[in-house]
């Protein structure tokens, strides 16, 4: 390979990063908070997911230091039960906003590594399809609290 075939492939790539953005960089959270639950009941996590990149972003996974884990589900209503699934990805569409609320999407968070204080700040991590993370603290509420 030539030193100016070498040099033009070098510039081509130094010019691809920005097209190549992370889906993490163009999502906000927005509201986030978590319901405290008295003794042993898992906690849950409550946001606004703001994509405003032009591609869809695929959230594939939570985590917190706070917490043994957590992981993404979606409570329904089918058959007059309510019923609540984990599930593997929640898809946020370009443009778009998905909202983590009571009586839908949330982050189920089990066995916090200690007691949570209402007004505390919780940090909690995002991790999307092509690998990128975004981190936001969580604001503890009361169980009565609503969004």
């Amino acid at each position: 390979m030539s030193r100016n075939t070498l040099l033009a492939a070098l510039l081509g790539l130094a010019f691809t990063g920005p097209a190549l953005a992370a889906q993490a960089d163009h999502v906000k959270v927005e509201h986030a908070w978590i319901r405290q639950l008295p003794g042993d009941l898992p906690a849950a996590g409550y946001a606004d997911l703001v994509n405003e990149g032009d591609a869809p972003a695929v959230l594939r996974s939570a985590s917190s230091p706070a917490f043994a884990s957590a992981m993404l589900h979606q409570s329904s209503h089918e058959g007059g039960m309510n019923r609540m699934s984990m599930i593997d990805h929640l898809d946020i569409p370009a443009h778009g906003r998905v909202s983590l609320a009571p009586g839908g999407y949330h982050v189920m968070l089990m066995d916090p590594a200690k007691p949570l204080a209402v007004g505390q700040k919780v940090p909690l991590r995002f991790e999307f399809a092509d690998g990128s993370t975004l981190e936001a603290n969580f604001e503890v509420r009361a169980a009565n609290a609503g969004g």
